[in-house]
């Protein structure tokens, strides 16, 4: 073992090897950069050598191990760590996955601004300074039926806010079975605690009456806040009071009533028999003060949150220290007004990806699958393939209760576990994420686009060839 230590080469030796210099120049590398790789290298061959896990007849045998394994160090240091990827799961609002794809006119545009100067903040017509709450809020009022509303960076901070602008070091109530988690272990009530609100918790976690309500308010009381539980459905022995009873309330007391819709939907998916989610437009209808909603869910854009609602209120968050802090991008701007176009043009089944894949209909998806089957079986393959019969779900905290009817590809080997085809599909470039079910890998076509089913055949072959060695 010592004598074998004692072979690995100095780090100055391995810097001057041709190959890392081949590499080095190949790339334009810093010896800085590549000397520290090797560092990392050599202290884990050593590690190595000393378990007796690996051995070597010779230094040279020796040596181009660690050139070898240096190169794949910087290489894997230089592949990109966002990329994108097949998304075979079926989940079209998939949390990992990045959530909603961006209309292409969006990416377009997001192209465009990035690469030039833009009127982020200037009004080219006047020739002065301009707002970049003014860039989307006209899509949003004509779109939502709102007054006035304004931008932030994502739902969670849209929520905030509100709470720290309108009830700081005062009381809001909310309903316990409406202290949702939203995902990544964040709570609404951390959240409002963390902007200075305080809850006032009411009713049960199945049962809450208007009474409940009533029974709270006090001087202290800044609002009335109701929290759509988009991300659960709860049945059975169940009561909440509705935010029509919340905003008669309101009036009443002369209290501010804001709900957290949290997916934001603004096409009705109910027309195609998917789900009961109240659109923004019915939120907006009821009279409520205040509403907020994510970008990048069933709006089907980029992660920002919206506020919508009565003017009065959103003229003051606009001057609010907040604002400043919670803004949002110039990209971000780009590809949420051309999402909102694909609304105000009527072509948001057609042209935005969230919502085209939600309402796809199993023949589009089964005449997509069997144009894959039919490629593949006119070649040869060790793959056992079979169109299957699935269920899709639609993902990122939104209707749980929904399963859409779809169709896709299972996949089964002789040899090898459906684990194996899973991780082998994972690691190719792109990656191809699938998910497994009864032993079988399921390629879920709801979420595969039919220019992305060429990039599945050579993934298919790949996979076939890899799973032969």
């Amino acid at each position: 073992m010592n004598q074998m230590l004692r072979k690995i080469p100095p780090v100055h030796e391995l810097l001057n090897h041709p190959s890392i210099q081949s590499y080095m120049d190949n790339h334009q590398l810093i010896s800085d950069v590549v000397k520290e790789h090797i560092q990392s290298v050599l202290e884990s061959i050593r590690q190595e050598i000393q378990l007796q896990k690996i051995s070597f007849q010779n230094r040279d045998e020796l040596t181009n191990y660690i050139v070898n394994q240096s190169v794949l160090s910087i290489q894997q240091f230089q592949s990109p760590n966002i990329r994108p990827v097949i998304n075979a799961t079926g989940t079209v609002l998939h949390t990992n996955l990045g959530r909603a794809r961006l209309p292409e006119s969006a990416v377009k545009k997001v192209l465009e601004v990035a690469e030039n100067y833009s009127t982020l903040e200037y009004d080219h017509e006047k020739g002065t300074r301009g707002s970049r709450h003014d860039l989307v809020e006209d899509y949003i009022k004509e779109l939502t039926g709102a007054e006035s509303a304004i931008v932030v960076n994502n739902n969670a901070a849209s929520v905030y806010m509100v709470l720290s602008a309108f009830a700081k070091s005062k009381e809001t109530i909310v309903s316990r079975g409406e202290l949702v988690e939203i995902g990544g272990s964040f709570r609404v009530s951390s959240i409002m605690e963390e902007s200075g609100a305080i809850l006032k918790e009411i009713g049960t976690t199945n049962k809450t009456h208007p009474y409940d309500y009533e029974q709270a308010i006090n001087d202290q009381t800044a609002m009335l806040m109701k929290v759509h539980t988009s991300n659960f459905h709860m049945l059975g022995f169940t009561k909440q009071v509705s935010r029509e009873e919340l905003v008669t309330l309101g009036k009443e007391h002369q209290l501010m009533v804001y709900e957290d819709l949290g997916s934001g939907m603004l096409y009705d998916l109910t027309s195609w028999g998917i789900g009961s989610e109240p659109t923004i437009q019915d939120v907006i209808s009821s009279g409520i003060d205040l509403v907020s909603f994510s970008g990048d869910k069933l709006l089907g854009g980029p992660q920002v949150g919206v506020i919508a609602g009565k003017k009065k209120y959103i003229d003051q968050l606009k001057k609010h220290q907040l604002a400043r802090v919670l803004r949002v991008d110039k990209l971000s701007y780009a590809a949420l007004e051309e999402t909102f176009k694909t609304y105000f043009y009527n072509r948001v089944t057609v042209d935005n990806p969230t919502i085209r894949d939600i309402v796809k209909t199993k023949e589009e998806i089964l005449q997509q699958v069997n144009e894959v089957l039919h490629t593949i079986n006119s070649n040869e393959s060790s793959l056992v393939l079979k169109g299957e019969e699935l269920l899709s779900q639609v993902g990122g905290g939104t209707l749980p209760e929904v399963q859409l009817e779809s169709y896709g590809i299972s996949i089964m080997h002789h040899k090898h576990s459906a684990e194996k085809i899973h991780k082998v599909l994972r690691q190719m470039n792109p990656p191809m994420i699938t998910r497994i079910e009864h032993e079988k890998v399921i390629l879920d076509f709801r979420t595969i686009s039919p220019h992305d089913s060429k990039v599945v055949l050579q993934h298919l072959e790949e996979l076939t060839k890899t799973l032969s060695m």
